[in-house]
């Protein structure tokens, strides 16, 4: 961890829709609190052609519209207002980039941070510009935003242009799923608690569900969604994090390099799906016209305006091939167009080996249900016994003992994730963000399920909007005796 907080954030995308929604809502609450530097300053860059005050009105507006009013405070938001400086920048021109470099060095006055929210093609030119005035030695540090690349080759060809010029433990790659909350209770579920740890492993785990599921559709992304698709939008990056989180062994510290060694072991370990197996162990689909929410909504062609072969939904069979996880599926699904939006880990424990009480009474194993989105709450799933004399046998009914987290903290306010990961790169803390290798052995793994799909010539499967996925997510998990959670 760096030991002096950074006293100059700059934002490359500042008036983007991320910027807007996110991250300057997220400097926002991170001001309310007093947990900004007191000498901190903040610059915006982008190619929109404004001055100090024209930035200014502009994060105005993005306060007003995505935090609610009773949020915002007029002292605090005059507070961010008067740290906020802007440079317009076009990275494909070098005047524009010494331009905004002076400006930079002019603020600079400790430690940097650069938040690079632009799409991925210009993370090696911007960090070139920087290096190139001196802007990328020790005492700064750079986010890169997802994705980083669309492939193990792009991703490399990226981090090689971006460590030219900043070292590995001075970048920062951005998961905003690390940044949740209930991410964040998953550890410490796991590891503070010794309730559950002894029993966190093949032996008495029978399968693993992770799922994000998105009611939405393409919303204007079109474009860039159809180059990437729901493997490499999703599941390349949230899903493999999860899994991570979920499937490593107990790192020596909660710090960043103990968390990340746990981590790609875990990543290590996945066992290759290749053509050979694409058709079992994978679902990949494409939503069409459909019923969502009691609305018609078109299908993903009529929204792109164009025919496509890109998946909208995509599901895995995945194996840990480690001492821990031996024989254990998980399976991973995301897809958008979904009937609900929701994240969720659903583990199912093996059944008791023997039922003392008889073919008539219902024996279902336990379950454990961690749901990280919209609403965080655990559920554990056990077998009661149903009230009554019992002359015919016992039987059982299953209930839930449930810990609804707004419920049991509803006196603290909700962090969004943007604002654990800002606080964490102001202060030099990288625990929660992805280390190179960890991209780089993730997109391996995805290469080898895309070149799979393209040499078995596995095309997506059309599935209704509002569906939960093709039949083939169906078959995926029933030829192994499971069924979706």
């Amino acid at each position: 961890m760096s030991a002096q907080p950074a006293t100059l954030f700059v934002i490359f995308g500042a008036t983007g829709d991320l910027a807007q929604r996110m991250l300057l809502p997220s400097l926002y609450g991170l001001q309310s609190e007093n947990l900004l530097p007191d000498a901190m300053r903040i610059l915006g860059s982008g190619r929109t052609e404004l001055d100090d005050s024209g930035f200014r009105a502009f994060v105005r507006e993005a306060l007003e519209t995505f935090i609610p009013a009773a949020e915002l405070n007029e002292t605090h938001v005059t507070a961010l207002l008067a740290r906020l400086h802007y440079q317009p920048a076009d990275v494909s021109n070098a005047d524009s980039m010494a331009a905004l470099c002076q400006v930079i060095t002019n603020l600079r006055h400790g430690d940097v941070v650069y938040h690079l929210s632009t799409a991925p093609r210009f993370f090696a030119p911007i960090t070139a510009a920087l290096g190139t005035h001196n802007l990328s030695g020790p005492g700064t540090r750079v986010m890169l935003e997802k994705p980083i690349g669309t492939s193990l080759d792009t991703a490399r060809e990226i981090n090689d242009g971006v460590a030219q010029h900043f070292a590995e433990d001075r970048i920062y790659r951005v998961d905003h799923y690390l940044g949740k909350e209930g991410v964040q209770n998953l550890l410490a579920l796991r590891f503070g608690n010794a309730l559950f740890e002894p029993l966190w492993n093949a032996r008495y785990i029978e399968q693993v569900q992770i799922t994000i599921a998105e009611t939405v559709g393409v919303e204007g992304r079109g474009d860039y969604y159809d180059s990437s698709g729901a493997i490499r939008d999703m599941l390349q990056n949230h899903l493999l994090q999860l899994l991570c989180l979920t499937a490593m062994e107990a790192p020596s510290a909660f710090e960043p390099t103990a968390v990340r060694n746990e981590k790609i072991k875990v990543l290590s370990s996945l066992r290759p799906i290749t053509a050979h197996d694409v058709n079992v162990e994978t679902a990949r689909g494409q939503y069409t016209a459909g019923e969502l929410a009691d609305q018609t909504v078109p299908g993903y062609d009529e929204e792109l305006g164009r025919d496509s072969d890109t998946e909208t939904f995509v599901a895995v069979r995945a194996m840990v091939d480690n001492w821990r996880w031996r024989g254990v599926p998980f399976y991973l699904r995301t897809g958008k167009r979904m009937p609900e939006r929701e994240t969720k880990i659903f583990i199912q424990f093996k059944a008791v080996p023997h039922s003392i009480f008889g073919s008539k009474a219902i024996s279902e194993p336990n379950a454990l249900i961690i749901r990280l989105q919209p609403e965080e709450r655990i559920e554990l799933e056990l077998l009661n016994k149903t009230p009554g004399l019992d002359r015919h046998g016992i039987r059982f009914a299953k209930v839930s003992l449930d810990f609804d987290a707004q419920e049991e903290f509803k006196a603290l306010r909700r962090r969004p994730a943007y604002e654990r990961l800002y606080l964490d790169a102001i202060e030099g803390n990288g625990t929660l963000f992805v280390r190179r290798d960890e991209t780089e052995t993730s997109w391996a793994w995805v290469d080898g399920i895309l070149a799979g799909w393209e040499q078995a010539e596995l095309h997506p499967s059309p599935y209704p909007a509002g569906s939960w996925g093709p039949t083939s997510a169906t078959h995926l998990v029933a030829r192994n005796g499971h069924e979706w959670n």
